[in-house]
């Protein structure tokens, strides 16, 4: 049986997301109390605020799927905006450093998070509408204005899975996996592809690293405990309970 994973796109009926990460000062030293607000973009008006603790770290739980733009503040020193996608049921990163940034550098910043906010959220348009070749253009547009961009790697990757060309979407994968390599829900996309295609031993390690990465990753147990029933049902049977305890209503908790 083909396993339908959660699309990494925003749906309506999910649990909700969160956002956490680090503030660091220009000498890469943790700030305390610095306040980190995350706004989601597309004039919503959703706006949160939180605080970081001693070790420079916050986390904001209870986030609708959709793109935020996080920012932090202290003193006066203010950092560059970081645009994260936030999708239900996992836990999105993105560390910040304030400094004394020029006028100049701020405005391209904030120009290119705008630009490339725009055409993300179209190609995710495109993606729930099932125009998958039209919405690939649309993320790769967005990897030309920030080619580090590793959740349009995975949204390429879930088009790609959608027209069956999994030679593609491994590729897509393994770039967003170059990009930032503590990105859980890539390795949760590549071992659902490796789980799929009758490569369960591929599967296994790699998402065996996204639990560690995410624990709260369903789909991650989920995967897991497919892999793990003809070897250990014990702890497929743990790694399914965890899966239906984080996502109670996905399609497979049945």
């Amino acid at each position: 049986e083909i396993i339908k994973l959660a699309p990494l796109i925003p749906l309506l009926d999910e649990q909700p997301g969160m956002v956490k990460g680090v503030v660091m000062d220009d000498k890469n030293q943790p700030v305390a109390d610095a306040k980190v607000t995350l706004e989601m973009v597309g004039g919503t008006g959703r706006k949160f605020e939180t605080k970081t603790n001693k070790k420079g770290e916050y986390i904001q739980i209870g986030l609708a799927s959709g793109q935020y733009k996080v920012t932090a503040e202290k003193d006066k020193l203010g950092s560059a905006p970081a645009t994260v996608g936030v999708r239900a049921n996992s836990t999105q990163e993105a560390n910040l450093v304030l400094a004394m940034a020029s006028a100049a550098a701020t405005k391209e910043a904030q120009a290119k998070n705008a630009a490339i906010t725009k055409v993300f959220d179209e190609g995710v348009q495109l993606s729930n509408a099932g125009q998958h070749d039209a919405a690939i253009a649309k993320f790769q547009e967005a990897i030309g204005i920030i080619p580090t961009c590793y959740n349009c790697y995975n949204n390429i990757a879930f088009s790609y899975t959608a027209k069956k060309d999994f030679a593609s979407a491994e590729t897509a994968y393994k770039k967003s996996i170059e990009v930032k390599p503590d990105d859980a829900a890539a390795y949760v996309g590549l071992a659902g592809i490796y789980f799929n295609t009758g490569k369960s031993a591929e599967a296994q390690p790699l998402i065996e690293k996204a639990v560690q990465i995410d624990p709260s990753n369903a789909d991650a147990h989920y995967i897991y405990g497919m892999t793990l029933v003809a070897s250990d049902p014990a702890k497929a049977k743990a790694q399914f309970e965890e899966f239906v305890k984080l996502a109670p209503t996905a399609p497979n908790a049945a």
